[in-house]
């Protein structure tokens, strides 16, 4: 339990909604390198969010709770339903609201005048779960409905698996070690004017969109086309970015 749980901050008295979304929009943290979905949609619709979670006297880790919830019942219809349009429209709409509760908790934390490590533990662990287990969940789901011609084919989601979890592994690592060598992390970068057009050309690897793709579940030959094409992009992003990352790590003072 930390003094950000147990002090539960209030709105001020006669706050309306309309000013606790201003105050957050203010206070946003900048953004750079972020793919152009979760940058220009899932971060509006999580200050909304975090607003009404804040205006219901919700803690982040409550919030926390409500994405992973979302989150985790997309994967497990994914894992257990037959692919169809239904079912394709239920998974992207779990998994969209899940991801927009996802990007509220932080924000609310910065309502309630800062969030803990506890807090942030809580949401990097919840992360790094789905990130793996939405690719494994989509492998027993065509495995079990055989959508997809059982053989090399199947590679596909175990690949994407491993390279979104080190992706997000590596990610994480590298504001880390730059905050433990006394490097400006990305998060403080707040000088920097955001590219759009960075935020357009790594949109094949935004969760957001990956979210959506998922309505394509009911033409399977479709869904996996644009599924592998965004592995192929994920994975190719992932090999430039290692390269770069390894020369800017190499570069922070022992």
């Amino acid at each position: 339990m930390t003094l950000a749980d147990t002090a539960r901050p209030v709105p001020a008295r006669g706050e309306s909604l309309r000013t606790t979304i201003g105050r957050l929009s203010a206070a946003q943290k900048g953004a750079t390198g972020a793919p152009a979905y979760s940058r220009f949609v899932n971060r509006k619709a999580g200050r909304v969010l975090a607003a009404l979670a804040f205006h219901a006297r919700l803690t982040p880790n409550a919030v926390t709770a409500v994405s992973a919830t979302f989150t985790a019942s997309a994967i497990a219809l994914l894992a257990l339903a037959r692919p169809s349009w239904p079912v394709g429209v239920a998974v992207s709409v779990l998994l969209a609201v899940g991801y927009a509760f996802d990007a509220a908790d932080g924000q609310l934390a910065r309502l309630r005048g800062g969030g803990s490590p506890a807090g942030e533990w809580l949401d990097h662990m919840v992360d790094a779960a789905k990130t793996s287990s939405l690719h494994l969940a989509l492998l027993v789901g065509l495995y079990r409905s055989e959508a997809v011609p059982r053989g090399p084919w199947l590679l596909v989601p175990l690949g994407f698996c491993v390279v979104a979890a080190v992706l997000f592994f590596g990610t994480m690592l590298n504001e880390a070690l730059r905050e433990r060598h006394g490097a400006r992390t990305r998060a403080a970068r707040t000088d920097q004017r955001p590219s759009i057009l960075r935020s357009l050309l790594v949109v094949p690897t935004d969760y957001g969109l990956l979210c959506w793709v998922f309505v394509l579940l009911g033409a399977p030959a479709i869904f996996f086309g644009v599924y592998t094409f965004l592995f192929a992009a994920t994975a190719g992003y992932l090999v430039l970015a290692c390269g770069k990352w390894f020369r800017e790590i190499g570069r922070l003072p022992r």
